[in-house]
């Protein structure tokens, strides 16, 4: 067995079950579960209707770099939401079955083993698959803490120049899971030149990019902070995006990959041995995906509603902060993240993720520790009610 595998931590969804291992939930109370980041509002009709109209794909073996119409229709957007000037379907695009297995797979493709001491690195707290990539590519993950007291930025001029030869991944997550915190443009100018100077790849998982609260400002990304600093051909920048929760179709697994023409061209020939290629008819709903803004816009209304009715009841008790765009607010505990999520669960029936789940300590502090995730996923009268009753524990407490 590969060795590697043993360096993998039990995922944060495991360690839930495990902490919640002998309790028995309020019977009087429904459950609500605000742990996971699966979206539950509905899939819009458009795409299940593209998605059962072409069915008879399903008889002819996809290729791996999927179908000229899908990249077009990807090219199109990425066009139109971050205003570049070109961006080339056919070198500087992959469409991916879900935003997961192609941040995994980057790292495989990207790290070099045969350098002494290969580093990916990752925000801390963070996306587990991160982890997980650096260590089944033969690499050690370096976290860098994003704190309350530095508005969960990450601060790339920490790490030491000597450092800095060693790394040849870093994973930026923009909007942030779970901070919700989006990188300005000065931030991706450091880190664009930290790359030129250093030669290590960026890995911008922006899948969260589509919910944000203000219509007229939506977040900044990778490609587009490329192209206002006039590098057009994305070098060493690779993005990441998916549209299970643009879209609402987390079951349907896919995604892309856009950004640098010479890494995409290694990475597709990765991908061609690693045979995973998207299915035809999913390629075809996709296409009518990425082309309707319409159930988009309809779907950050839902989560504004959500943010602007449940935040106020919960700050008082949480010290509630706004994120810059997602759906998840990262929300400070009174008492240790594990105990309240246990007694939360046990006493409310309202399951939420311990922020130390989301975290490695680093420098002596684990950065998730002290916080829970709380996914505002469920519709509204449901997050309302899981607002009531943590706002009734915290007041207990």
């Amino acid at each position: 067995m590969n060795p590697d595998l043993q360096k993998l931590h039990p995922y944060p969804f495991e360690k839930l079950r495990a902490l919640f291992q002998g309790l028995t939930p309020a019977t009087d109370l429904t459950p609500i579960r605000l742990s996971i980041g699966e979206p539950r509002h509905p899939t819009p009709e458009l795409i299940s209707s593209a998605l059962a109209e072409n069915l008879a794909g399903l008889a002819v073996y996809p290729t791996t770099l999927g179908s000229e119409a899908l990249r077009e229709s990807i090219a199109a957007w990425l066009t139109r939401r971050f205003g570049l000037a070109t961006i080339d379907p056919a070198s500087q695009i992959i469409p991916v079955n879900g935003s997961r297995e192609a941040l995994f797979a980057i790292a495989q493709c990207v790290v070099d083993r045969s350098q002494p001491n290969p580093l990916v690195v990752s925000p801390n707290p963070f996306y587990q698959i991160y982890e997980g990539a650096a260590y089944l590519a033969g690499a050690r993950p370096l976290f860098l803490n994003q704190l309350p007291e530095q508005g969960f930025s990450s601060d790339f001029a920490s790490i030491p120049v000597s450092t800095w030869k060693d790394i040849q991944l870093v994973y930026v997550c923009s909007p942030g899971n779970p901070t919700g915190k989006v990188l300005n443009l000065e931030e991706w100018r450091m880190l664009f030149e930290l790359s030129d100077q250093h030669g290590f790849v960026i890995a911008a998982d922006e899948c969260y990019s589509e919910i944000y609260f203000d219509e007229d400002h939506p977040p900044l990304g990778a490609l587009e902070a490329c192209h206002r600093l006039g590098r057009t051909d994305f070098r060493n920048v690779v993005m990441f995006s998916s549209l299970s929760k643009r879209s609402n179709v987390p079951g349907m697994r896919s995604g892309f990959v856009a950004g640098d023409s010479g890494i995409l061209g290694r990475f597709l020939l990765y991908r061609t041995y690693h045979g995973c290629a998207m299915s035809p008819a999913v390629q075809a709903a996709s296409i009518a995906a990425w082309n309707d803004e319409a159930h988009v816009a309809e779907n950050r209304r839902l989560y504004r509603e959500k943010f602007d009715l449940v935040a106020p009841m919960l700050d008082p008790h949480m010290g509630i902060e706004l994120p810059d765009a997602g759906f998840y607010l990262w929300a400070r505990t009174p008492i240790p993240d594990t105990d309240f999520a246990r007694r939360l669960q046990g006493e409310y029936n309202v399951t939420v993720l311990p922020g130390s789940y989301l975290g490695r300590e680093e420098a002596g502090i684990n950065p998730g520790a002290g916080f829970v995730r709380i996914a505002l996923v469920a519709e509204t009268s449901e997050c309302l009610e899981a607002a009531r009753r943590i706002q009734e524990f915290c007041q207990k407490l």
